[in-house]
This record gives C-alpha cells, structure tokens and sequence, in this order.
C-alpha cells in the first residue's frame, strides 16, 4: 500500500508544483488547471473543478458531459458536484506507480485545455457588480 510520504515523493520527483492542504490532501498546479489529490488509502482520487453549474441550458451541457465521457475521456469522467462541474479520476493506491500517478495528472489537465472550447458555451460569466 502506498503512503502519504510515497505520494508526496512522486510530486517531487515529477518536479510538481503543488502545495500540501493537510495529510493526505494536496493541490497540484497546473497551467491548464488545479488538480487536486486526495489519499484516503486504498483509494486516490484526482479532482478538478470546471466551473460553476450554469443555471440555464442545463439538458445540453448533461448531454455534452456524457459525450465527453464516452468519446473523449481516458482518464476520468465528468461529473456534477454541489453546483459545479468537476472532472475526476480515481486509482487504487495499493499498486500505484509513479507513472499512473502522473498519467492521471496530464490526463485531467489535457482534458480540461482540450474541453475548454466545447464547455465554454454553457459557462456563464458572473455578472459584473
């Protein structure tokens, strides 16, 4: 079973931005986004928050959602959390390896740069005060 020291020593051997939230609870910088990495042995789930669930045209972004998890996605899947549209992804620790640990990473962040212009339609600014 890997640790929290194990996951922590993967995110500096990959040279990873990041900063430790609390044991077991990190948050990974990336230019395309935030992923956040949460150990709670013998799972470990990798998080990213799109946005904020638009209040309008809600069927077709469902829609869009679900065509990007069958189509698109390898690593992950869309999914609606309190209000707002997260992409997850979650491995057993038990065998981890470096090399998932990162393909989970670039994985959930090349999605969300590569969904960017498929997504953008159904996000809504917040109006200006």
């Amino acid at each position: 079973m890997k640790t929290n020291d194990d996951i922590e020593s993967y995110l500096i051997s990959l040279d990873l931005p990041y900063e430790q939230l609390e044991e077991g609870l990190w948050i990974v910088h990336n230019d395309a986004a935030d992923v956040v990495v949460a150990h709670t042995p013998p799972v470990i789930v990798f998080r990213v928050k799109v946005y904020d669930l638009p209040s309008k045209n809600r069927e077709a972004l469902y829609r869009k959602l679900l065509d990007l998890n069958a189509q698109e996605l390898v690593h992950g899947a869309y999914g609606i959390e309190d209000d707002v549209v997260v992409l997850t992804d979650a491995l057993q620790s038990q065998n981890l390896d470096q090399n998932e640990f990162q393909a989970s990473i670039e994985a959930l962040a090349m999605a969300v740069s590569e969904h960017h212009e498929a997504l953008a339609p159904f996000h809504t600014q917040p109006d200006p005060v």
